[in-house]
């Protein structure tokens, strides 16, 4: 991933488009997306991008920000612009919150009366639970210049409100230049984070499994947080309200990444990942390790199948389907990386994303 798009070439265009998603908000997997989406866009372009923490952004990708948790800043931010850029991830959907989806809806209306392209860029439609949700999204699909969804679900579901215009390809961070795998015999790296699908028991079942595939292979555990501020302090949290079994916790130790390419180094030496964040399973597949999914959420559980990648269904765990000797087939997956012919037609298959961008800024 390239981290800076900033500069401009001597006698390019000067496009100057707004690119909102979840970013500067401490997470590798919309840090991987925006370096994507960054690298995406054509020579000269100086994108202003929003961001919560912008100092971060503007250090790590040497881009202009402005601050998306603040609606007038970002309506100003944008007629200072001439075009819309959302995505990647979810962003039109009200299960965050409706102020949520009416934030994005606004900024896409206000993109329209001053006549400047909005693109919908690896999005994933919806969930959109209220009938009022889904008809405003409807009217808003209509409007805009060019849009690539990031699943076939999403496509689907939009195809009503733009009929022959619903395309999809895999997740952009599949495109990120494949790491070359050195991790035989390497630690064990977990990517996990809270979850309402494990109560206290599926916790402990969890890491009673873990902690029985790091003794029978000897294998070091590091905690990996993917999303800074959710996910640092996992293992003390589930030490303190479930109780880590002594072994594992003899053999754990945590570890930080402060970008996607310092998380892929990780991987890139790991023997075994553990990832229940959708872009830490991209990510280590990517860097060519041996990977797990445990799906919290269908869009990891989707992204796993297509690299046939084995998943575990928290959601079935949550409901009290848990083999007590789960970690024999895991164990199978050590020093076992994914089918890089695969993972590399996903890469492939995901630069239509690219030329959906390039269209629509046209």
């Amino acid at each position: 991933m390239r981290a800076s798009r900033g500069r401009e070439r001597a006698g390019a265009t000067r496009l100057r488009p707004l690119l909102c998603g979840y970013y500067g908000e401490h997470n590798l997997g919309d840090d991987a997306l925006l370096a994507v989406l960054l690298e995406q866009l054509p020579p000269g372009t100086r994108p202003l991008v929003s961001a919560h923490d912008g100092r971060e952004v503007r250090q790590r990708h040497g881009v202009a920000t402005c601050p998306r948790r603040n609606p007038r800043a970002m309506a100003r931010a944008l007629l200072r612009c001439d075009a819309l850029v959302l995505g990647g991830g979810s962003l039109l959907q009200d299960s965050s919150s409706l102020q949520s989806l009416f934030y994005y809806l606004m900024l896409m209306a206000l993109a329209r009366l001053r006549r400047i392209p909005v693109i919908l860029w690896a999005q994933g439609y919806g969930p959109l639970h209220r009938p009022l949700s889904r008809r405003l999204v409807g009217g808003a699909l209509g409007q805009v210049s060019a849009v690539s969804w990031r699943d076939a679900t999403s496509a689907a579901a939009a195809e009503r409100w733009r009929p022959g215009a619903s395309r999809w390809a895999p997740d952009p961070v599949w495109s990120v230049p494949a790491g070359s795998w050195n991790g035989r015999g390497g630690d064990i790296v977990i990517c996990w984070r809270d979850t309402s699908h494990l109560d206290r028991a599926g916790w402990r079942w969890l890491l009673d499994q873990l902690d029985a595939l790091a003794a029978a292979s000897d294998r070091a555990v590091l905690w990996l947080p993917f999303h800074r501020d959710q996910d640092s302090g996992l293992a003390e949290r589930l030490e303190a309200s479930v109780g880590i079994p002594a072994g594992l916790q003899r053999r754990s130790r945590s570890v930080s990444a402060d970008s996607p390419e310092q998380a892929m180094d990780l991987f890139q030496r790991a023997g075994l990942v553990l990832a229940m964040r959708l872009h830490a399973l991209i990510l280590a597949a990517v860097s060519g390790a041996p990977v797990l999914a445990f799906s919290y959420d269908p869009k990891v559980q989707v992204a796993a199948a297509a690299a046939a990648i084995p998943s575990l269904d928290l959601a079935q765990v949550g409901s009290g389907s848990r083999d007590p000797d789960l970690w024999m087939r895991w164990q199978r997956q050590l020093d076992a990386p994914p089918d890089p012919a695969r993972i590399r037609g996903l890469g492939q298959a995901a630069e239509l994303h690219r030329r959906c961008l390039l269209q629509g800024l046209e």
